[in-house]
């Protein structure tokens, strides 16, 4: 028979054990009952003088320990009992350590992958109301970041364009101002010219 179908005695009523799909319900009963481990975890390592290691990863992979004595020795002592190999010796330490950061990287490209369908507008159905009020301000702080660069583009085009339009006046009224020079001069020279003519005439 499948656990996730068990009915289990609570209280007064009966609960189905089966996963929650609201993200947010799920979060709020696993601090719940998280923090209720972790006390009974402490009150059995008093009442009974017994040495406790508990160790709790949540479904986004942060860990919660609880300890009576030093982890590391309790966690040593229990490999022991059920014939594992030693935590101690370096090379299993490598091993366990990139099994650990391949682990969190699966991990963590799970999540993002995740966040990029949300904000993509897929696979939205099992997010609860705070899920997607949390998703709609990223989406708004988004799409306002895109304008604003927008504006800030349109901006410096604009104002290169004012500068690009202002040097082609300058250098259109130099032009301008160096061809009535080279116009005047030629008039000048024109005017030599004639004189010089009519100076040789007399004489």
């Amino acid at each position: 028979m499948d656990d996730s179908w068990v009915l289990k005695e609570m209280g007064r009523g009966k609960v189905e054990l089966k996963r929650i799909e609201n993200p947010t319900n799920r979060q709020v009963t696993f601090s719940k009952r998280r923090n209720g481990l972790l006390k009974k975890a402490f009150e059995l390592s008093i009442l009974c003088d017994a040495e406790v290691a508990l160790l709790i990863f949540s479904s986004s992979g942060k860990v919660y320990q609880f300890a009576s004595h030093d982890m590391d020795r309790t966690v040593a002592k229990y490999r022991r009992e059920v014939g594992l190999p030693d935590s101690s010796n370096p090379q299993f330490r490598t091993r366990e350590f990139w099994r650990s950061e391949i682990d969190e990287l699966k991990r963590s490209i799970n999540t993002l992958e995740a966040r990029l369908k949300h904000l993509s507008g897929e696979d939205i159905l099992a997010l609860g109301m705070r899920d997607l009020k949390q998703l709609e301000r990223q989406l708004k702080i988004g799409v306002e970041r895109v304008r604003s660069r927008k504006r800030r583009i349109v901006s410096d085009h604009a104002t290169l364009l004012k500068r690009r339009h202002k040097q082609l006046q300058e250098e259109n009224s130099r032009l301008h101002k160096r061809l009535k020079e080279l116009q005047d001069g030629n008039i000048s020279s024109g005017l030599v010219g004639e004189n010089a003519c009519t100076m040789f005439h007399q004489r």
